[in-house]
């Protein structure tokens, strides 16, 4: 039976959440995500919307339960388009009807209507459970194109509706082409085909190997690169022992760490894995633990700026590599522009991402003060618990375009990865990070990109980074995320990025 929600655009987004996250939620945690910035009771704003749900949701038995400390919602005899689709793409066999009704279900963007930005940790949820739900919705057209028994006229539109959700599948675009020659469209199967190879080449990609018809940086066999992948170590001028690692074939590229890595952990996360997998295919991919985190040495004295690039330092020269392109990330482009002013008869191109000159001490108001170095004791005194909580103050603003397994993933990979206290110190170098001077000594041809979006270092501090060192190009990509996920446009776009600013060739002199 259907049922109209409260015209209260909160009421109904409470309702969505409860619902879809399926288990009991704290009051204060609601109050948090939806009245944030509203009344001065949020408390007394969420008792309000229960009320009004009450009614609409219980309809003879008792679904809505709560609390003084929780709220949940019993979803039995509640029909959920999400959980629906689910069962209908898990099914064996596959039903054609259910299959279709998912795909119609999903076909306008989940819980449209119900944005509300200027709630940042309810934006936060909503884009990642959107990006769930997209996922989903191209695996239904998967699995209705290829496993459903349909005629050529039936079949046409959903494999195209497949291949426009799923640009660079191969699969999708091989069964537009076999549906288009099926009904004796030649020219246009032709057209679909070099469409679909403009596409790949266009976005920087290795054409697919024969027993693989799936371009996409996501599918990259994290295994198997793993196995190729070889773990070294080192002694850093003060003694402290780095871990580093070689993977791929192909001329050296060096990555500077940045918060958090982890060499072997690294490789099978759903965020940056595939990225690094699609640089290492060129490359012979170089990367390593920073002091005091993943497989380096954790308890150090020295936990600093000048420390870092020492560390850069002492894993080149450990590599035996002589001339190179360096890639920084976030605060590791700090550490590069150092390395790169230091060295510069070695670095051969310089690729700089969501990076930034001087850290957020510098010139900070007061307000901003205590607003960082009060998260800078909740990370000390919060980092080791099992509860995410304290992590999550760091994670939501690093990747606000992550599903929900993506941000838990991550959250477990930080306590894996470094200790409270070494986590705490790290934020406290960051903070005062400062390489203004020396931007205009960089002498290497230098790529600045940065995410249009990027709520953790905003695009204007890109912008201005690039324009300090001379002859840099700024590229800007869309993405809300600090750290690209590697199933999101954008990592395709950097790869290509990145692909062609290393085969330009270099200006003489």
């Amino acid at each position: 039976m259907a049922i109209d929600l409260p015209a209260s655009r909160k009421t109904r987004a409470l309702f969505a959440y409860l619902l879809l996250a399926d288990r009991p939620q704290r009051r204060e945690h609601l109050c948090d995500l939806l009245w944030d910035e509203g009344p001065d009771d949020p408390r007394g704003a969420l008792r309000w919307s229960l009320s009004k749900l009450r009614p609409v949701v219980d309809h003879g038995r008792r679904r809505l339960i709560a609390d003084r400390e929780a709220v949940a919602i019993d979803r039995e005899g509640i029909v959920v388009d999400l959980q629906r689709a689910h069962q209908a793409l898990d099914a064996e066999p596959p039903v054609a009807s259910d299959l279709l009704a998912a795909l119609v279900a999903l076909r306008d963007p989940l819980l449209a209507g119900l944005d509300m930005p200027r709630h940042e940790r309810f934006a936060i949820w909503l884009a990642a459970e959107r990006a769930a739900a997209e996922r989903l919705r191209r695996s239904l057209l998967h699995r209705f194109v290829v496993s459903i028994a349909l005629s050529p006229e039936d079949r046409l539109p959903w494999a195209r509706e497949w291949l426009d959700a799923d640009p660079f599948n191969a699969d999708a675009a091989l069964q537009l082409q076999e549906t288009l020659q099926q009904l004796g469209r030649q020219d246009d199967a032709k057209v679909a085909k070099r469409s679909f190879a403009d596409a790949v080449s266009e976005a920087g990609l290795s054409p697919p190997p024969a027993e693989s018809r799936e371009p996409s940086i996501s599918a990259l066999p994290s295994h198997d690169m793993l196995q190729r992948q070889k773990i070294q170590f080192c002694k850093a001028r003060d003694g402290v022992r780095l871990a580093y690692a070689c993977v791929g074939d192909g001329p050296p590229l060096v990555k500077a760490a940045n918060w958090l890595n982890h060499l072997e952990l690294d490789w099978d996360a759903p965020i940056w894995a595939p990225l690094f997998q699609e640089l290492a295919r060129d490359h012979m991919f170089v990367r390593y633990d920073e002091r005091g985190n993943g497989m380096s040495e954790a308890r150090v004295t020295d936990i600093n700026f000048e420390a870092f690039v020492c560390d850069l330092e002492a894993v080149v020269d450990a590599a035996g590599i002589d001339r190179f392109p360096l890639l920084g990330l976030s605060q590791g482009c700090a550490v590069a522009i150092a390395y790169a002013v230091r060295h510069p008869e070695r670095v051969s191109h310089l690729i700089l991402w969501g990076g930034y000159a001087a850290g957020w001490r510098i010139d900070a108001t007061p307000d901003v003060v205590e607003e960082r170095e009060a998260i800078i004791t909740l990370v000390r005194q919060g980092w080791g618990r099992t509860d995410a909580a304290y992590r999550q103050v760091v994670t939501a603003t690093f990747m606000p375009s992550a599903t929900a397994e993506e941000l838990d993933w991550f959250n477990i990979f930080q306590r894996q990865t470094v200790n409270a206290e070494n986590a705490a110190r790290y934020l406290e170098v960051f903070a005062d990070i400062d390489v203004r001077a020396i931007l205009k000594d960089v002498q290497a041809p230098t790529l600045v990109m940065h995410a249009r979006g990027d709520r953790r270092i905003p695009l204007a501090t890109g912008g201005e980074l690039a324009a300090e060192i001379p002859g840099a190009e700024f590229v800007t990509l869309d993405s809300d995320n600090h750290l690209l996920l590697g199933r999101e446009p954008a990592s395709l776009a950097f790869v290509a990025h990145v692909r062609q600013f290393l085969s330009a060739p270099v200006p003489l002199g």
